[in-house]
């Protein structure tokens, strides 16, 4: 197996969460006692966030690839970056290490043209979701139109995950909440959303919604056990 280093920490709670579902894939191909050669890197996120909510992206490139040249030092092959957000600074992390970089739009955007998914609402913080960048990016990646950004909702979705989700804090109340802004999605001219949230799959169900759910975390963390397994 090929070792991978994760840049963790952004938050806690959904790096875990790409730690569980890497070993699961792995141990599902291998079988036995088999589990994912990792490294992991946990950054504090209240200095992440610190710089990332007064857009001080220089700061977080900063600190994110101080966190890729420690794992590249470490012996990791590749590289992950266990945010959506923090796939802003990509380009910073991809000229400082001589390993490879598993983007998490490049992914998303493959799923949805391999799958033939054409027009998609993205779902996410306001970092992602009214990101021209990352909105930019993932409809050159999928060949796909979005949905024009909704703020209320991202702003709602940023309390979530600030206040709640990355302290690994679940409620019915945020799990009805989402239900209810999917169905409501559905309602739109689209085909499918995008969870470009990696702490939005705490409480989603994304078997159990009108629309099809494609979970940025689910499909990155896919690629990622790939390139452990050498796939």
């Amino acid at each position: 197996m090929r070792r991978l280093g994760l840049i963790g920490g952004l938050s806690w709670s959904s790096t875990a969460r790409y730690y569980e579902l890497i070993n699961q894939t792995v141990q599902r191909r291998l079988g036995g006692l088999h589990s994912a050669t990792l490294l992991i890197d946990s950054l504090d996120f209240a200095e992440v966030a610190r710089c990332t909510s007064t857009n001080d992206w220089d700061c977080a490139a900063g600190q994110m690839v101080g966190a890729a040249k420690r794992l590249e030092a470490a012996g990791a092959e590749g590289l992950m970056i266990c945010a959506n957000s923090l796939h802003k600074v990509s380009r910073q992390i991809v000229e400082s290490v001589n390993i490879p970089l598993i983007h998490i739009i490049d992914e998303i955007g493959a799923r949805l043209k391999a799958d033939k998914v054409k027009a998609v609402a993205l779902v996410g913080t306001s970092n992602v979701m009214i990101d021209r960048d990352y909105r930019q990016q993932l409809v050159s990646a999928g060949g796909v139109s979005l949905l024009p950004p909704d703020a209320e909702l991202a702003t709602r979705i940023d309390r979530l995950v600030y206040e709640e989700l990355a302290a690994g804090k679940i409620t019915r109340d945020a799990e009805r909440f989402m239900k209810s802004e999917l169905t409501d999605i559905a309602k739109e001219e689209v085909q499918a959303a995008v969870l470009a949230c990696t702490e939005l799959d705490l409480i989603v169900d994304v078997n159990a919604n009108v629309l099809p759910i494609y979970d940025s975390t689910a499909i990155h963390a896919e690629a990622g056990a790939r390139f452990v397994l050498g796939d």
